[in-house]
């Protein structure tokens, strides 16, 4: 959903810099602005995104590797006999 954000943001971006540029008669700068402002907000949607992906990666393979290395963990500990 942050990815398809990021991309709509991009298209809103190019959208509102042209309805800014031909609906206001003032000068050019002003539709910059509203397009920069916008287009703003993609990287973030983007970086957002990609740590989303990150947790839910490391979130599934911690636990995981948690109970191996506790398990390892106790057959070091456990006397030979």
């Amino acid at each position: 959903m942050l990815y398809t954000a990021g991309f709509a943001s991009i298209g809103l971006s190019i959208a509102s810099w042209m309805m800014s540029r031909s609906i206001e008669s003032r000068d050019i700068d002003r539709a910059d602005r509203w397009g920069i402002f916008v287009g703003q907000w993609a990287p973030a949607f983007f970086a957002l995104g990609n740590a989303m992906r990150m947790e839910e990666e490391m979130g599934e393979s911690m636990p995981s590797e948690r109970v191996e290395r506790m398990k390892s963990r106790a057959r070091e500990r456990m006397p030979v006999g």
